[in-house]
């Protein structure tokens, strides 16, 4: 049994092939933490790895013994107020302003499978044998609060999913100022903290640096997990590379305000938390009501990052993603958005449709300006019907005359925003986030939608539903375009105006399960300004989100290397986009930008209509060569080879499962003059296996053993060979096709 409790020494070991978790009920009922990492064997007794001992100012459980303090001593949960100094997970404060809880053990159990989270995101199991899940259950006794512990464990993938639920069964009203989904405390701080930062335009660029005591962190007060942070942290050894060493991972499956924290005392003991970001959320809980909070996923890696991001891709692509466009091969598309913006009518864009079907793209979609009097970012938000001037014959019929070409269409879709000129504002001013007395920020030149109203919610339901029912539509592009600020809900009461952020989450989390569940087939891609919202939460919802409004090729190499440390390539919205790039201005290689966007979604974001001939000819091989191949870029093993973060240079590759084929993404940035031979050493391969491999400069074979130690050979400076097929000059890009042969 992968979960274990051995009730003569009250410890719990949960473990599987890959890690071991142990935890055990103290002397004074609370649950103290043994161990988190590689599998260790089972026994009885692991109560030597508590840690106990004297330390000056500690305060102390027991009267007459110093040495058990809990400030000192680590746990499964950190509450505020009861002896632990340090940063907390839990803390509430009661109605005569104590804020001291006490939880000690009461019960547990242990069942098959994972239980869902009410109204959140999380994964799952298809099957009761994938899993187990432990509840632990705690209670203040004085309170008659009681907060339950849920971990599930994975049997065949080294994941630990963690949550707590917070039950008042006491007479009073109490108030969660902090809710934290996990808290783990670590023996040690010889840890490199890894984090994905950034901003519009270059998101998830990786960041790593050591830890130091005191507090570090990552987080979001935007009101979604945002452009800036994403709701990751990693803990590497200083020696693990992508390959070799030991690296935890945490994720959480939440797309609102979050906090990452790492706290490293003084005593070298390093606690982890994650989970709802304290600022801005405090959550009353009258008798009989409880609190939920997001899951935190925790992975374990002792080889490397590679393997840690490879145990993300597999858990979130399988079993967080859902539906029937979990496993569906994602259709090539053409969005009009760089080729037109607003500037359109039906005319323009039926002839780039035209053009998509002729060079074999799947799916057309239209983006925003196909509604109300939208010819700017200035007006019609939350008039979700279409223009007749641009579009006389509606959405119904433009979607009807482009899959009568054999495309599929698709529409864009901003719900949760509303623009002051609107018939929506004209007549609902009172749904947006904002006090009423002060002054609105816009942003975008539009207001957030306030969705912690139920009527909100059932009209932006209707109003989608009606466009969508109405017309033959298969994707949807759902945008959200701006941060939140004055995040007031009018009309209520002053008492649950903390609650807003998180009911915002959830009421967005309610509109989307409806849809989804209205229109099964239909593929919703996440938006947010680009990354703005790329977080686990979405693609619970949303097979794929655009990563990015940097469609240039070279920006883009960082911003899929980074997203790629916890999301799979089949996530990834990838485009390749006109030249001068409307982002950096720069002009890089049609191939190029092909081979950087293969490993994504795969689409085009241009006029097709201006591209020249042999331009023509060159979408028409990577369209051939996507949907050749994208069977195994979306579902296959991916390899970060070299970092754009390190150099010059970036590589990657994805092997099939059965290691007979793979696909190797080689791209330099910047020539070199007059430099020396390169090699790139594969990753993955079986090393008893000959495989053939050949890009645009020939073929060669060699066994796995010999690519993987030794590598391809590489000469792509201003003194190369002058008679090779290898494109010369900046930002150049080589694929290599494997097969074992």
């Amino acid at each position: 049994m992968p979960i274990l409790f051995h009730e003569k020494t009250k410890q719990f070991h949960l473990h599987n092939g890959d890690i071991s978790y142990i935890f055990c009920i103290m002397p004074n009922d609370q649950l103290g933490h043994l161990y988190y990492g590689k599998k260790i064997r089972d026994q009885e007794d692991f109560s030597h790895l508590l840690e106990l001992g004297f330390r000056d100012m500690s305060p102390c459980v027991f009267e007459g013994n110093a040495k058990f303090s809990l400030e000192q001593v680590k746990q499964e949960i950190s509450v505020y107020g009861a002896g632990d100094l340090r940063s907390c997970g839990l803390h509430i404060l009661q109605e005569d302003g104590s804020q001291t809880v006490c939880l000690e053990y009461m019960a547990h159990e242990i069942v098959p499978g994972k239980p869902l989270l009410e109204g959140l995101p999380a994964t799952y199991v298809e099957d009761e044998s994938e899993a187990q899940t432990l509840r632990v259950f705690l209670i203040d006794k004085w309170l008659d609060c009681q907060v339950e512990l849920q971990y599930t464990l994975y049997n065949s993938l080294p994941v630990l999913t963690r949550n707590i639920k917070i039950s008042n069964s006491g007479k009073q009203t109490i108030r969660l100022e902090a809710a934290m989904s996990m808290s783990l405390d670590l023996p040690d701080k010889d840890y490199e903290m890894i984090d994905l930062t950034g901003a519009w335009g270059r998101e998830r660029h990786i960041q790593t640096h050591p830890l130091h005591y005191g507090i570090q962190s990552t987080y979001s007060l935007r009101g979604h997990s945002s452009h800036n942070y994403n709701p990751f942290i990693g803990l590497k050894r200083k020696e693990t590379t992508e390959f070799l060493g030991e690296v935890l991972g945490f994720s959480l499956v939440y797309s609102g305000n979050f906090l990452a924290q790492v706290e490293a005392d003084t005593y070298d003991v390093t606690r982890v938390m994650m989970g709802i970001h304290p600022n801005g959320f405090s959550w009353s809980l009258s008798s009989g009501e409880a609190f939920q909070t997001p899951e935190a996923v925790m992975v374990y890696s002792d080889q490397g990052m590679n393997k840690m991001s490879q145990t993300f891709h597999e858990l979130y692509r399988t079993r967080l993603v859902r539906g029937i466009w979990r496993d569906r091969t994602r259709p090539i598309l053409i969005n009009n958005w760089e080729a037109t913006y607003m500037d359109f009518d039906e005319d323009k864009i039926l002839g780039i449709a035209r053009s998509a079907a002729d060079v074999g793209i799947e799916l057309f979609v239209l983006d925003d300006g196909w509604f109300g009097k939208r010819n700017s970012d200035t007006t019609s938000l939350g008039d979700w019907y279409p223009n007749p001037d641009k579009l006389p014959s509606g959405i119904s019929g433009l979607a009807r005359k482009i899959t009568d070409m054999g495309l599929k269409f698709g529409l864009w879709f901003e719900p949760e925003m509303i623009s002051k000129e609107s018939d929506l504002y004209r007549k609902h001013s009172d749904w947006i986030l904002s006090v009423p007395y002060r002054a609105m920020s816009p942003g975008r030149n539009q207001y957030v939608l306030d969705l912690t109203k139920p009527e909100v919610i059932d009209y932006l339901d209707e109003s989608l539903s009606k466009v969508l029912s109405e017309a033959d539509i298969s994707y949807v592009k759902w945008d959200m375009n701006r941060s939140m600020s004055e995040v007031f809900s009018a009309g209520k009461e002053s008492g649950v105006q903390g609650k807003v952020y998180h009911q915002y989450i959830l009421g967005l989390y309610e509109l989307y399960e409806r849809l989804t569940g209205k229109f099964p087939e239909v593929l919703f891609e996440s938006c947010a300004s680009g990354g703005g919202r790329f977080d686990p939460g979405m693609l619970y919802f949303c097979p794929q989100g655009w990563i990015s409004d940097d469609t240039d090729a070279i920006e883009r190499l960082k911003i899929q290397y980074g997203t790629s440390m916890v999301y799979p390539l089949a996530s990834m919205g990838s485009h390749v986009s006109a030249v001068p790039n409307h982002q950096t201005h720069r002009s890089a290689a049609l191939a190029t930008r092909g081979d950087v966007a293969y490993f994504g979604t795969f689409g085009y974001e241009l006029d097709l209509n201006l591209l020249s001939g042999a331009e023509e000819a060159r979408v028409r091989e990577q369209i051939e060569f996507m949907k050749k191949h994208r069977e195994l870029i979306h579902k296959g093993i991916f390899y970060r080879l070299a970092s754009p973060f390190d150099g010059n240079i970036t590589a990657w590759m994805v092997l099939s499962k059965d290691k007979n084929r793979a696909i190797v993404g080689y791209y330099r940035t910047l020539v070199q003059v007059n430099g020396g031979y390169k090699r790139l050493k594969l990753a993955g391969l079986d090393a008893d296996k000959k495989y053939r491999i050949s890009d645009i400069a020939g073929e060669r074979s060699c066994y796995g053993d010999e690519w993987m130690e030794i590598g391809i050979l590489l000469n792509d400076s201003t003194s190369g060979d002058y008679h090779s097929k290898v494109p010369k000059g900046d930002f150049l890009s080589r694929l290599f096709l494997l097969e074992a042969e």
